[in-house]
């Protein structure tokens, strides 16, 4: 299976932003306070931040054989930690079709082995299917290197993994 991890280019907004629809309807199913806009749509204002600040923000796609499969969006800092200069997973999403076939677990380890350093993933304990997924994909890249801890949330608490690209 051929999976890429491709830098979006502020051309490919209007496609993260159709893929953070997708995204955001189904966190709407996670947490509740998630509403649509009189326009129909969820909206990501954040998006334009990742071509205003590319020192900060790091916007990709992910494909498999060639194919859309979802992005992944990564900052450096975390509301995780202290430290200015971690990376964070702030957002990371495969559509449907590719799940469960390690599409996913490819690009998460594309995404680390891409921005070395220090790493934090934030995981509502809300999202049931989120969970054991980066409990175990973090585990098998970073190894016996995992620090893993609990931050308060609502509707549930955090899981925060900490760990050092390879």
């Amino acid at each position: 299976m051929n999976v890429t991890l491709d830098t979006a280019a502020p051309a490919d907004a209007a496609r993260l932003a159709n893929l953070l629809e997708l995204y955001i309807h189904d966190l709407s199913a996670v947490f509740p306070g998630i509403e649509l806009s009189d326009d129909g749509r969820y909206g990501y204002t954040r998006l334009p931040l990742y071509w205003s600040e590319p020192d900060r923000r790091f916007p990709f796609l992910i494909r498999c054989e060639g194919k859309l499969a979802g992005f992944a969006l990564a900052t450096r800092g975390s509301a995780a930690s202290d430290d200015p200069d971690v990376f964070d997973v702030a957002e990371f999403f495969v559509v449907r079709r590719y799940r469960r076939s390690g599409v996913a677990r490819h690009a998460a380890f594309l995404l680390w082995d891409r921005l070395p350093g220090r790493w934090f993933v934030r995981v509502s304990e809300a999202n049931a299917d989120a969970v054991p997924f980066w409990t175990r994909v973090i585990a098998e890249y970073a190894r016996a290197g995992v620090v893993e801890s609990t931050r308060p949330g609502k509707p549930k608490p955090w899981r925060v993994f900490a760990f050092v690209s390879r």
